[in-house]
Order: C-alpha cells, then sequence, then structure tokens
C-alpha cells in the first residue's frame, strides 16, 4: 500500500478526483461519514493492514491516516 493507493481508495468511496484533496483536508467536507469510512477499513485490512475505526475517525485527514498506515507497514 502507498498514499497513492490511499488517496485514490479514498477518492473512490467518496466519488471525487484524487486530485481534488490536500492531504490535511478535512474528509468530512468531501462527504466523509462512518459507512464509508468503515469500507475503507475494510479494503486496508483485506490489503493486510490492521487499522481501527477509532483511529481514522479521531482525525479524517489522509496525513494523518497515512502516518498511521505507515507505522503499521514498517
Amino acid at each position: 500500500m502507498t498514499l497513492e493507493t490511499l488517496i485514490g481508495d479514498v477518492a473512490d468511496v467518496l466519488k471525487e478526483d484524487p486530485a481534488e484533496f490536500d492531504l490535511d483536508d478535512n474528509l468530512v467536507d468531501f462527504g466523509l461519514d462512518s459507512i464509508r469510512l468503515m469500507v475503507l477499513i475494510q479494503r486496508w485490512n483485506d490489503r493486510g493492514v490492521d487499522i481501527k475505526f477509532a483511529e481514522l475517525a479521531e482525525r479524517p485527514e489522509i496525513s494523518h491516516w497515512w502516518r498511521i498506515i505507515a507505522d503499521r507497514l514498517a
């Protein structure tokens, strides 16, 4: 998994162009809700990234999410 994969997944779930996102945007402003977040978590869990809802819901920003995921992949 890469940062580009993360952005692509987020864009897919939110039906947005990946270029629309700044890494520090609050994804709630783009329509992120708990169901869409669960879809993302399931995708990433399926790819072997052990991540929990509360970790991502706390700060719905790509930059925050990538720090968590990158640590798990290291």
